[in-house]
């Protein structure tokens, strides 16, 4: 038999788990929780240990500074993936924490990456175990923990939000590996540039291992110069050909960069539109969504302040489904930049929500009789279109006095047209038409 079969040489570990921090000396970015005094710091450097959810996008070093929580405070550290692991694993972890405990008396902190990918039962099976001081619970999350973790497990833990590192965070942490020689590149001789190291922490968007990953496939694939491997401007385009800046389709950046997309068009920033557009294109989002969204911002945020800018934008989606991309974004461009240029307003959407809201709460109050129509002989003979006036025989083409709300709502105004664009004439028209009403004989509702 062979001896391969018996090798225990260790097993190959990619370049972003060697890397990982050993000491908070180590540890890179985060300074609004780690900087020197900060609660967070003093709390590990003292081992007081507590339950907490660290939620921040990938590889911005969660699993990292959990582990150094548990190696500060001598705490045995176990960790589970929401992604792999059911209620089984949770009981079996939880066994392991109470022998722990009863034998040593040592505490365990239990990881949990991707925590809110585990359902509502799930997140309940920790709370007694929380409570009593069984286990320290550590959560990572990529989303929102207001929206995806039960409010029994969030009022037990304490929240920290990590930050996508910076650029400069990033090229200290490749600083580190092509230096190190015990985990890194230090042996291996590998030559960077520093415009070529400043342009892969870039492609990194924040994320340090996705940056090691990347450094590690660049070393592999450089060509070797008297001894040492040089990474160029030619491996890089190489290793980043077809790169995508983080983006998660249904996560929390997918909808933070939706709404920087909405506020900039609805404060007039045609450069802030157009930056999270491309943001979002850039990142991989489906171009026909994007279309779908800034229709909707045109009957939203312009409305009838400029009624041009609807069909715009539906010519614009009409453009991306014939032409496809990258073609047909330049159309999606030229849509949010009009309709952040445009005059705003939100009468319209203002009106249609409290119409809707009065209509749900309201009784369903019968159609006046003037307003139904009088198809048959025995329609009219019931009075059916009885006094309705025809406005396009009434002076200037408006029946004044008339009205077309039940007369349970007569007085009621939904539409409040704003001084900006076309509405500012809507609303002189309109402010016209309620005189003439006023001075009218023939008010259809008369009050006393």
């Amino acid at each position: 038999m062979s001896g391969d079969l018996f090798d225990t040489r260790p097993a190959y570990q990619p370049l972003a788990a060697r890397m990982r921090p050993r000491t908070l000396g180590d540890y890179v970015g985060q300074e609004h929780l780690l900087g020197e005094g900060k609660p967070l710091r003093d709390a590990i450097e003292r081992g007081h240990l507590h339950s907490m959810i660290l939620w921040g996008p990938p590889g911005v070093g969660k699993t990292t500074l959990a582990r150094l929580f548990a190696e500060q405070a001598d705490a045995r550290f176990q960790t589970l993936s929401a992604v792999l692991a059911g209620v089984k694993d949770i009981r079996a972890a939880v066994a392991i924490a109470e022998q722990e405990r009863a034998g040593s008396g040592r505490k365990t902190i239990l990881f949990v990456d991707e925590v809110h990918r585990f359902n509502k039962a799930q997140q309940d099976a920790f709370l007694p175990y929380v409570e009593d001081g069984t286990l320290i619970f550590i959560g990572a999350t990529t989303e929102n923990p207001s929206f995806e973790l039960n409010n029994a497990l969030l009022s037990r833990c304490r929240v920290y939000v990590l930050r996508g590192l910076e650029t400069t965070h990033v090229r200290q942490v490749l600083t580190q590996a092509l230096e190190d020689v015990e985990r890194g590149l230090g042996g291996k001789s590998v030559t960077v540039e520093g415009q070529w190291l400043d342009t892969l922490a870039k492609a990194a968007d924040g994320d340090a291992r996705k940056a090691l990953n990347l450094l590690e496939i660049a070393t592999d694939l450089a060509d070797e110069h008297q001894g040492s491997k040089v990474i160029d401007e030619s491996v890089l385009a190489e290793v980043l050909a077809g790169d995508l800046r983080r983006f998660d389709k249904g996560g929390d950046l997918f909808y933070e960069q939706i709404s920087a997309l909405h506020k900039a068009v609805r404060g007039s920033s045609p450069d802030g539109a157009l930056y999270w557009l491309v943001r979002m294109i850039d990142g991989g989002c489906d171009p026909l969504y994007l279309a779908r969204r800034i229709v909707r911002i045109a009957s939203e945020d312009v409305g009838n302040a400029d009624p041009r800018a609807l069909p715009l934008c539906l010519s614009a989606w009409d453009v991306q489904e014939r032409l496809g991309s990258p073609e047909g974004e330049l159309a999606l461009a030229q849509a949010v930049v009009y309709l952040a240029a445009a005059p705003k307003s939100n009468a319209v959407y203002n009106a249609f929500n409290q119409v809707m809201a009065e209509v749900r709460q309201q009784p369903g109050y019968d159609v006046p009789m003037h307003l139904r129509n009088a198809p048959t002989q025995l329609m009219k003979s019931m009075d059916y279109g009885a006094e309705y006036r025809y406005a396009h025989d009434e002076p200037n083409g408006y029946a004044a006095g008339e009205c077309y709300l039940p007369p349970e709502l007569a007085d009621r105004q939904y539409y409040h047209p704003v001084e900006r664009g076309l509405e500012q004439k809507i609303k002189e028209k309109l402010a016209y038409f309620r005189q003439l009403d006023q001075q009218s004989e023939h008010q259809r509702y008369k009050t006393e």
